[in-house]
């Protein structure tokens, strides 16, 4: 069975579901969440997907991100994507939601009313190698500088999430 999302309003009731890639052709407002771990020194772990990736393949992004499961909540969503992607598992708190939007060069488009976790975490994670290409812990500076410097290397949504969440997340270190 295709992998499937919940579509809901921009108060995040849900309206319907739809199969995630119809979802993003038709640039249909969906359900999603970024997670964002940290270790003690305020590091952030970055993913780069994997090149297999239909879409934004060798970019770095935030620690997992995807989209929830009808019946699931979004910590239990967060729990399970980042045990599939990064191998292991952390307690998540959700921080903020928004809504945004990011077209792609394929044709697809993120419209996504997304849940903003983030969580603690000391080790290097085991990726899933059809999910990930490789991680990296970097300080939250950093990132923004790099973004700033070379947006080429980071996917859209990444972008988005980071500025929109940067002064929200920073208070987690």
């Amino acid at each position: 069975m295709k992998e499937q999302v919940i579509l809901v309003d921009e108060q995040d009731n849900p309206v319907g579901m739809m199969e995630k890639i119809e979802a993003h052709e038709k640039a249909l407002l969906h359900r999603a969440f970024s997670v964002f771990v940290f270790n003690k020194k305020g590091e952030l772990m970055l993913q780069q997907r994997a090149k297999e990736k239909y879409h934004s393949p060798l970019l770095w992004t935030n620690t997992c991100c995807s989209h929830q499961r009808m019946g699931e909540t979004n910590l239990e969503a967060g729990k399970r994507r980042l045990q599939e992607e990064m191998g292991f598992s952390c307690d998540l708190e959700e921080v903020f939601s928004f809504i945004y939007k990011a077209p792609f060069d394929n044709g697809l488009t993120e419209h996504e009313l997304d849940h903003v976790m983030v969580g603690k975490y000391e080790d290097d994670p085991l990726i899933n190698r059809e999910e990930v290409e490789a991680f990296k812990w970097m300080p939250l500076n950093e990132v923004k500088e790099d973004i700033d410097n070379k947006p080429e290397l980071y996917t859209e949504w990444f972008k988005i999430i980071f500025k929109e969440s940067y002064e929200k997340i920073s208070k987690y270190i």
